[in-house]
């Protein structure tokens, strides 16, 4: 064989090598603790694995995680007490923190300062695809409403743009404390046509779902949440991402980069939620789930 083919199957075997995931190993998952929401992102996340070179090699409880130095190739912690503790220990293999909202991820980091490779799957939902949800779950109410607390006040900046970019204007209220919430509740609501609640231990908490929720429907606002268990207690409606579809974008991440761990990134599949009952109490009549992920299909940036 003379020396110019050699170099070519020499090049051709390195990209053929390059395309193919070159790794494989063990993973640690860490659960934030045994609901059912965890249990079903881990059993999915070892289907998804089925059949690959990676497979989880370990399950722990948050409170009780042993060193993983050497034990695992990669850790995924599951929800934001998970990644707590697990951030909190020196021996870590590089860390994907899944199931937990964009600000406590930040803000987890910001208190453990640990350096290493940590990265996120968010369960945020992209601005775009929110935007696009609201203006076709409820065409012609054009005016979306935000309670803030130090938690999330630097959210709007993310949002504004892709609410102008879909005919959709973005007002918000700051709601710092139990007794300044449903003052700045009464001031949002007079002036806009929907509440987009975005997760925020501040605001929506357990003793404060309800009252908000009421106070809503008293002004016959839509509340836009961000769970089925919100749609449950009386929102409209919520776009969010399963526990199964958050486990295979964690899966196809790993197979896909190893080790090399991407940034941050938000769900690329979701679901809808919409509570039927609620909309006829308001007088609603909106599309059906197939009809608006159609029409939100045909809207690039929501994708």
């Amino acid at each position: 064989m003379g020396t110019m083919p050699r170099i070519v199957l020499f090049a051709l075997v390195s990209l053929f090598s390059l395309a193919l995931p070159a790794w494989g190993g063990g993973i640690a998952v860490v659960l934030s603790d045994r609901g059912s929401a965890y249990s079903d992102f881990s059993s999915a996340l070892e289907e998804a694995l089925s059949g690959t070179t990676w497979s989880i090699s370990a399950r722990h409880q948050a409170d009780a995680v042993p060193p993983l130095a050497g034990q695992a190739d990669i850790v995924v912690t599951v929800g934001s007490e998970a990644l707590r503790k697990t951030l909190g220990r020196s021996d870590n293999p590089p860390i994907l923190a899944t199931l937990l909202p964009r600000q406590s991820y930040e803000k987890i980091l910001a208190d453990v300062r640990r350096p290493g490779r940590v990265t996120a799957i968010y369960l945020d939902q992209p601005a775009a695809r929110q935007a696009a949800f609201i203006h076709h779950l409820l065409p012609g109410q054009k005016r979306a409403g935000m309670l803030l607390s130090n938690e999330t006040r630097t959210i709007p900046g993310q949002y504004r743009q892709a609410f102008t970019n879909a005919g959709l204007a973005l007002e918000s209220e700051d709601a710092d404390t139990e007794n300044t919430l449903l003052p700045a509740l009464n001031s949002l609501l007079a002036r806009v046509n929907l509440l987009l609640a975005v997760p925020d231990s501040n605001i929506y908490h357990r003793n404060n779902i309800k009252p908000i929720l009421i106070t809503a429907f008293r002004y016959q606002r839509p509340v836009i949440g961000y769970s089925p268990a919100f749609v449950n207690a009386g929102a409209l409606a919520a776009i969010h991402s399963t526990p199964a579809q958050i486990a295979r974008q964690t899966a196809d991440t790993i197979l896909m980069h190893g080790t090399s761990l991407p940034a941050p990134s938000a769900p690329t599949q979701f679901a809808i939620a919409i509570n039927t009952n609620v909309a006829q109490s308001l007088g609603l009549n909106i599309a059906d789930e197939a009809t608006i992920r159609r029409a939100m299909g045909a809207d690039r940036e929501a994708r």
